[in-house]
């Protein structure tokens, strides 16, 4: 059974569907409980490391099954220095930057958005449940744009994924004032027993009086999301090119998408009949059917399949932690799936995408039996004969990094050599506190039919300056994100702490390394 809950205005339309899947598929895995394992951390089965705090969705119940169809074999994956083995590419620029320290003093950043108002203010989200104001002059402006601490369920401080983790302005924000921020709320009083929390998807307004303030009464729940676990929140959400929210939703946490909530047999990934590790895409600026507080884009890809949601844009996610837009559309929407125990990957969503989860991890085969050891083959399509769709950057943990953490096309214009060239980064590469950046070079196999055909080469970036705690060729951070402004130039988010510590948190702007020495 699956539990949607759908807001109409101020009040709740409950969904219950209590369809099966879209096909019995063979059982080719035996249930596998990894209880202890996947409690706490982003990437679960015994990962002592965890993944960037993000934001998931709810689904169904518990163990996890493969369907059966053609036959892919496991790929290529990119050797340790990022270079994959298909497809043209651009040329990689000096990978050099330098780091421009916009705000200290905070508290576990995870995200940062900017209205196209002219303004020049930059809004930080804080995980513990604020938003704060860089104005123009640099400085964070004492009083909070918006402080939903009371509403949020409470935080573990030594490490949590759940809080406030995205914040979402209007395209028309200058004339109407309105906003979205997806929090992690207490457990709804309808949600299954033994579920961890709610993920509330909201609209706020600005007050009347003060444009650096927000009303704090003027929240309108547009969607709520029942959670099983604590973890894969994913929550980044962001309006599209062409004026529709985004919102990632991971598989429902814990690890291998087969614990409680997860649907049996099948997994949240590969389930269809909920949100849950999908993409959804809604219209916030028109009602829906029922009273929902939204409206279906009528080009959804699943908008005449009954057994569909038709909010889901793309599904098969794992963790996407964070998504962002490429601002002149060539690649779609970019989304950064955090993996389980081997490999991380950057995807690209056009619509419709089946991206593999829990099939594959990255372009590889997946075993939740045992995934630390990639399966030899797996289906090439799912059961309704869709193609699983694989990443455009993939790499393995043991080579480099921990969980990817934000990926952007470069469209802004202080690195000019960058354009077009897509920048991600990771929590940590190796060590305490050592996040890195990574620059990509796009190749023209955006439509390759093999899973690893459509890989791209990348590299790490060498961070200029000279930053307190950095040391040899770490930056003494953990990075939190990768975000854009007003203008696309790029922002890390970082954190000294794995957990939501008091004045660990930072923001640096990236610029060119004569700039940040």
């Amino acid at each position: 059974m699956s539990l949607i809950t759908r807001q109409g205005g101020r009040g709740a339309h409950l969904v219950l569907g209590h369809r099966p899947p879209l096909a019995l598929w063979p059982l080719l895995f035996a249930v596998l409980l990894v209880a202890a394992a996947c409690d706490d951390d982003g990437n679960g089965d015994g990962d002592t490391t965890p993944t960037p705090p993000a934001a998931t969705a709810t689904s169904t119940s518990t163990p996890e099954a493969t369907p059966g169809g053609e036959t892919a074999t496991p790929s290529s994956s990119p050797t340790p220095d990022g270079t994959a083995d298909a497809g043209s590419a651009a040329a990689l620029p000096d990978l050099r930057l330098g780091l421009e320290l916009v705000a200290d003093g905070l508290t576990a950043p995870v995200d940062l958005a900017a209205p196209d108002d002219g303004s020049g203010r930059l809004f930080l989200v804080e995980q513990t449940g604020t938003i704060r104001i860089v104005g123009e002059d640099g400085e964070v402006l004492d009083e909070p744009f918006l402080d939903l601490t009371d509403r949020l369920v409470e935080l573990e401080q030594g490490y949590d994924e759940r809080g406030l983790l995205g914040l979402a302005f209007h395209p028309e924000y200058a004339d109407n004032g309105r906003f979205y921020v997806y929090y992690s709320a207490p457990l709804a009083d309808d949600a299954p027993d033994g579920w961890d929390h709610t993920s509330h998807v909201a609209e706020f307004t600005v007050s009347a009086d003060d444009e650096n303030v927000a009303d704090p009464e003027s929240e309108r729940t547009i969607m709520q999301v029942n959670q099983p676990q604590r973890n894969h929140n994913g929550g980044h959400i962001t309006f599209g090119r062409d004026g529709y929210l985004y919102i990632p939703l991971g598989d429902g946490g814990g690890g291998d998408d087969i614990e409680e909530g997860h649907t049996p047999d099948l997994g949240n990934g590969q389930d269809r009949t909920n949100f849950l590790g999908s993409l959804l895409r809604i219209d916030v600026d028109r009602e829906g059917e029922g009273g929902l507080a939204y409206a279906i884009p009528e080009d959804n890809p699943f908008v005449d399949d009954a057994e569909t949601p038709p909010e889901i844009w793309a599904y098969g996610l794992r963790n996407p932690y964070d998504i962002s837009v490429d601002a002149e559309g060539e690649y779609g929407i970019l989304i950064s799936d955090a993996g389980q125990e081997l490999y991380e990957e950057v995807t690209l969503a056009f619509g419709g995408e089946n991206f593999g989860w829990n099939l594959m991890e990255g372009t590889h085969c997946f075993d939740p039996q045992n995934p630390e050891v990639s399966l030899e083959d797996c289906p090439a399509e799912d059961a309704g004969g869709n193609p699983l769709v694989g990443p455009v950057v993939e790499y393995h943990r043991a080579d480099m990094g921990t969980a990817v953490a934000g990926a952007h096309i470069y469209r802004g214009e202080a690195l000019p050599d960058w354009q077009g060239l897509m920048v991600f980064v990771d929590w940590n590469v190796g060590g305490d506190a050592n996040g890195g950046v990574f620059v990509a070079a796009p190749n023209d196999n955006l439509d390759a039919t093999d899973v690893d055909e459509g890989l791209w080469e990348f590299e790490q970036v060498e961070l200029a300056g000279d930053l307190e705690g950095a040391e040899g060729d770490s930056i003494g951070r953990y990075i939190t994100g990768l975000t854009s402004d007003a203008a696309n130039e790029l922002y890390i988010l970082t954190n000294t702490a794995t957990g939501p510590e008091a004045g660990a948190g930072e923001v640096f702007r990236l610029v060119p390394p004569a700039e940040g020495e």
